[in-house]
């Protein structure tokens, strides 16, 4: 089965024990675990680290023996900013963070599937990269 990139507010949802979201993610975590290789980049490694203290927190919440940790692919970066630039080109606010774009290039680009609960902009912007979402 394909290695499956988990963004960032599915380990935050984990991580925080997210009222709303702790069942699902934790749940389609654990099976992307049990079937496939699990995925981070440096991306979402800072996007998380923001819930620890210190980084010996983050490790054990994220250790490499469960999380194969990726360098970005500059395939990625380039995709990432082409569909950065058709979000804006659509209206999209100076605010929306380009990492999400870069999330979704890395895992187009890689040919992984993608673990996410921000399913919408994935689809609108990555069509072809297969997504573990709540409404998939």
């Amino acid at each position: 089965m394909k290695p499956v990139l988990v963004d960032s507010n599915v380990l935050l949802d984990v991580a925080t024990e997210d009222p709303v979201w702790i069942g699902w993610s934790s749940s389609a975590l654990e099976a992307a675990c049990n079937q496939s290789l699990l995925v981070i980049n440096p991306l979402i490694y800072a996007e998380v680290s923001i819930r620890f203290l210190r980084i010996e927190e983050l490790e054990e919440a994220l250790p490499a023996v469960v999380y194969r940790r990726e360098a970005l692919p500059y395939e990625a970066a380039f995709l990432a900013g082409k569909a950065f630039l058709k979000y804006r080109r659509r209206g999209g606010a100076r605010s929306a963070p380009l990492p999400d774009f870069y999330i979704g290039a890395h895992a187009a680009v890689a040919g992984y599937r993608l673990l996410t609960r921000d399913a919408t902009r994935y689809r609108t912007y990555f069509p072809k990269v297969e997504l573990i979402a709540p409404d998939a």
